[in-house]
């Protein structure tokens, strides 16, 4: 019997190091898709951009994917050349639509010929105007349009990346421990939402001089950031290949026919149905967070001329945030009892210094940024779980329980304590640290389950499909928010037309909850397929149930 071969993905070192650099480069990424979400009001306010302006801008980055089917393809150039050419094409996408999107936002772009003709092109799009899925609009800002093209282009390069570290995962710990590192990497890419959400405004108000484009620009140097990491990953990926000899895209290349084994798997549709589900409940919703707290919460910003409203208090608090995250993650890992108790002692400590500095901050985007914190200590938890004893199905069932129950909390609850200070912001940190937590869930327990559905040739292009169908409620949901907001605040709109108040007040003035019922009616949904995949799983012994290590 031969000996085994030792290869880079036989040393934990190695496996978890490959981890790192796709993880970081998915928190970069995570960083650049929300840059704007904590400064809509000041969208609104600097660029003219009222919530179906913003909400159509924001749909965009799925938009290409969607109905251009650019995810499909993109999954098929992932299954013909790779794992690592695909991370550095994506990448360098991601760059391009950043820096459009930047150019967008700058007061280079105000007054230029290119706004004059944005301003009097692109107003009606045949045929996509027609089924009510244009990506602009007569009377869109030529700002948000551009801005859109960019965030098209992006949109793509992320979704590619996405599917890209999913694969890149699955080809370095399969038959080990899949699902911790699928968990592991979104716990770590998804403190790009908290840095996004603290450093996005900072910037935008830096100096006390406000200009929307710095934060871009924060966003595109992050992407550079990115590609570097995809870059160092690359060589990694070709050694590890070199050691294998490997070749995924040449050894039995992919067929379109594949794609249709895909679809005739109904767990592949529960999978993919519940995916696009549980997604556009969360990420729209992330793009509207800041400002829904800015209008339900009763918050005193602190004196730019203090310690609370300075530049320093946001580094502190961002460093305390980090410390978070370092001792809830690394207490996974930790062999020693004692140790491991410390390090989440020192986790909830921080947790509460880090709250209470955003309570003094009072600011509706520090409140947020708590958001991924929980899910970044429990992520890996999950995913362990979910290696050593099975449950995906019933992971998902949960996460969809407490989903519904956050966005009817935000709804119904919070704004009954309008007026009250701590109360309202107690409120709001309970439920964002809950619906983090419930959003765990779907990298630990969906993500791993994908390879038991299908052959692992077409691993990628199965991703693909799941992204695309994700990627409708991507492109649906930040549009039909905004919709939802201008439809039900007509009072809102009346007024800062009429001279009444003016547009900073009105973009803080917002009645969220028609929209927030929406995305809890989405977590209903979910509850029902979650069930029935269960059921499903039960009868066809998909596996989904059990562990992933046996």
């Amino acid at each position: 019997m031969e000996e085994k071969l030792q290869t880079l993905r036989d040393s934990a070192a190695m496996r978890w190091t490959a981890l790192l650099l796709l993880a970081l480069a998915m928190f970069c990424s995570y960083i650049f898709m929300d840059i704007l979400s904590p400064i809509k009001d000041l969208m609104q306010s600097t660029r003219g951009w009222d919530s179906t302006a913003f909400g159509t801008m924001q749909g965009a980055e799925t938009f290409l994917n969607v109905f251009v089917f650019f995810l499909i393809f993109a999954g098929i150039i992932l299954d013909k050349m790779g794992v690592r050419f695909t991370a550095v094409l994506s990448g360098a996408v991601m760059l391009i639509g950043g820096l459009i999107k930047y150019y967008a936002v700058t007061e280079a772009f105000m007054g230029s010929g290119v706004e004059a003709w944005f301003n009097n092109h692109l107003n009606y799009i045949p045929g996509f105007q027609e089924l009510g899925v244009a990506p602009f609009y007569e009377g869109m800002p030529a700002s948000a349009k551009v801005a859109a093209v960019g965030f098209m282009i992006f949109g793509c390069g992320v979704e590619m990346a996405g599917i890209t570290v999913s694969r890149g995962i699955v080809k370095w710990f399969k038959g080990r421990e899949t699902a911790l590192a699928m968990g592991s990497e979104m716990a770590l890419a998804r403190l790009g939402v908290a840095t996004c959400m603290i450093f996005s405004p900072f910037f935008a108000k830096l100096g006390g001089n406000i200009d929307v484009s710095r934060s871009v620009a924060f966003g595109v140097v992050l992407l550079c950031i990115a590609l570097m990491m995809f870059i160092v990953y690359f060589f990694m990926d070709k050694k590890l290949d070199a050691q294998t000899g490997e070749a995924e895209e040449k050894d039995d290349p992919f067929k379109v026919s594949d794609i249709g084994k895909i679809l005739s798997s109904g767990g592949f549709w529960l999978v993919a149905l519940l995916c696009v589900l549980y997604y556009s409940a969360i990420f729209p919703f992330q793009k509207y967070a800041v400002n829904m707290l800015q209008c339900n919460l009763t918050l005193t910003e602190a004196d730019p001329n203090t310690f609370w409203g300075g530049s320093s208090v946001t580094i502190i608090q961002y460093l305390i945030m980090l410390a978070v995250a370092v001792c809830s993650f690394t207490s996974n890992f930790s062999k020693n009892k004692t140790a491991k108790v410390g390090l989440m002692v020192a986790a909830v400590v921080a947790l509460v210094v880090y709250c209470w500095m955003g309570f003094m901050r009072g600011t509706a985007e520090t409140i947020f940024a708590v958001f991924p914190l929980l899910a970044v200590a429990i992520t890996p938890i999950l995913g362990n779980y979910v290696d050593h004893k099975g449950k995906a199905a019933s992971m998902l069932m949960i996460g969809s329980l407490l989903l519904i129950i956050c966005h009817l909390t935000f709804a119904f609850i919070l704004p009954q304590f309008k007026g009250s200070a701590a109360g309202g912001v107690i409120v709001a940190y309970l439920t964002i640290l809950v619906l983090g937590a419930s959003f765990s869930l779907v990298p630990a327990a969906l993500w791993p389950s994908v390879p038991k559905l299908v052959d692992e040739k077409i691993i990628g292009s199965a991703y693909a499909l799941i992204f695309w169908i994700q990627n409708i409620g991507l492109w649906l949901f930040p549009l039909l928010i905004g919709k939802v907001l201008d439809k039900t605040n007509t009072d809102i709109i009346d007024q800062m037309n009429q001279g009444l108040i003016d547009a900073e007040t009105a973009a803080v003035s917002y009645d969220y909850t028609w929209p927030l019922v929406m995305l809890a009616c989405l977590g209903v949904a979910a509850l029902i397929l979650g069930i029935i995949l269960k059921a499903v799983d039960k009868k066809q012994h998909l596996g989904l149930e059990e562990p992933n290590i046996k």
